[in-house]
Formats: structure tokens, sequence, C-alpha cells
């Protein structure tokens, strides 16, 4: 679980693994190359491909925005496959929401969530993007 600092909590997790133990989210956030649902809770895909960046920006910061908006009341859960490239990209992303600067927002979240959050260049600089959009 990632506390952001304006206080808000976002599940960031693998979706190889079985759904952690507790109550489950009433939004996640999947960003993969295909639709992974169905899923007992309202979902949104975002069409992100292993390794890469968002298909679409536009659509990848809505529904982060939508993510983010809803974490100050819900159980909000952001994921990809292996949880941490992706996963940790869409967290910086959320940490520039919160009031990270976007040049500080990997390095914030590989402290608090994965060391190896935002694992390519590419990924790095798409924060960055995002944060100067913002």
């Amino acid at each position: 679980m990632l506390e952001l600092p304006d206080g808000r909590r976002i599940r960031g997790r693998s979706l190889r693994r079985p759904v952690p133990t507790g109550p489950l989210p009433d939004l996640g956030v999947y960003l993969l190359a295909r639709d992974p649902g169905p899923f007992d809770w309202e979902h949104r895909w975002v069409r992100w491909a292993d390794f890469r960046t968002p298909s679409s920006t536009e659509d990848a910061v809505a529904a982060l925005r939508d993510a983010y908006e809803r974490s100050e009341a819900e159980r909000v859960e952001i994921a990809c496959r292996g949880g941490v490239g992706r996963t940790g990209t869409a967290l910086a992303a959320l940490a520039v929401l919160a009031g990270i600067p976007a040049a500080e927002a990997v390095t914030w979240v590989r402290r608090r969530y994965d060391q190896r959050a935002a694992e390519t260049p590419w990924q790095r600089r798409w924060v960055l993007e995002v944060g100067a959009a913002r």
C-alpha cells in the first residue's frame, strides 16, 4: 500500500499474484496490453504494453486522475502483470498529482513502493511529461 503525501492510499500490485487478503478494491486500474477483466469490482483498463508507455497518454491520465480522486474515499488499486514497471510508473504519476515534483516522483516511489519502479528510461520520461502537462 502506497500512502501519497496528501494521505490518500493506493495499492500497487502484481496480477500474477492472488488478490491480497482484506477488503476488495472499489476500483482497479489495470495497465496491460489486453483487458484483464472481468473482476468482481469496477475496473478500468489502460492499454499499456510491458516495458513501454501507455498507448494513449490521454486515456492513461484520465484513468489515473479518476483513481486519484476516488482514492480519497474508496479503495483503489493499480496493477500490471509484474507490479513493478508500469505500476511503478503509474504510481509516480499519481505522486505528481499529490504534489511531488515530477523530477522527484520516480525516486519517491522507488523509496516507498519498489526500488525498480518505472523500469525504463521512456517510462521515467513519461512521468516528467505528465508532470509538465499537469
